[in-house]
């Protein structure tokens, strides 16, 4: 049974994602034939370091002043908006969840870059295809316990390495970083995937999140040096 549950998931996630296969493909870090930057290409050939960033050994803590502790007992991930199905997931029910693991880049657009970070979660296709957005549905919404939001268009979100992590170089994701629970988005700056996440709202529109509305770029796409409006 659990193996025909997995099928079932697996199976949902990829119809989803082939909607939008032509538009994840024309995306600039999938697809920029002049991308800014240095170093071997990167999986999605994009140079490995993006234009302005240093890469650093350790992991700088960024946030709006508030680390919220949630525990695993009362932490819940929403799924809803325009949706034929919200869902409720409790941490036992993401847990159940088909599991990845990954290793990507994180940029920060402060520019510094923590290359090579071993991850495990799920990826956010998964969810977003259990909740069956409306054909209308085409760019994500995301809440934080914090009250931090930020938006992503459904070509980037439900590409296969913007995962949900719980654990990042083989421990639980440390609350300074956003644990238990935070969205990383490889192919883009790093304020696109928010931490301690709490809610994931489709839309038919696209809508500004916190830091888009105070002049950082609404793309974020590291080798164009897309950082500020």
């Amino acid at each position: 049974m659990a193996d025909e549950k997995e099928a079932r998931i697996v199976e949902a996630r990829m119809k989803l994602r082939e909607r939008f296969e032509a538009r994840m493909r024309g995306t600039p870090s999938a697809s920029d034939s002049r991308p800014e930057g240095a170093g071997a290409p990167n999986r999605h050939g994009m140079p490995k370091l993006p234009v302005g960033q240093t890469v650093t050994s350790g992991w700088p803590v960024l946030d709006l002043g508030r680390q919220p502790n949630v525990p695993l007992t009362k932490w819940e991930l929403l799924v809803d908006g325009a949706v034929e199905e919200p869902r409720k997931f409790s941490w036992k029910d993401f847990m159940d969840l088909p599991q990845v693991e990954d290793v990507s880049d994180f940029h920060c657009v402060t520019t510094w870059s923590k290359m090579d970070v071993p991850w495990e979660g799920v990826q956010l296709s998964t969810v977003l295809a259990l909740a069956r957005p409306l054909p209308e549905a085409t760019h994500v919404l995301t809440h934080a316990y914090d009250g931090y939001t930020t938006n992503l268009p459904l070509e980037e979100a439900l590409k296969d390495d913007v995962l949900l992590v719980h654990t990042a170089e083989g421990k639980p994701l440390p609350v300074e970083h956003g644990g238990p629970c935070r969205i990383i988005t490889p192919q883009l700056y790093a304020w696109k995937g928010a931490k301690w996440i709490h809610r994931i709202e489709l839309l038919d529109r696209d809508r500004l999140g916190f830091w888009e509305l105070r002049g950082y770029s609404n793309t974020a796409h590291p080798w164009r040096n897309d950082r500020y409006s």
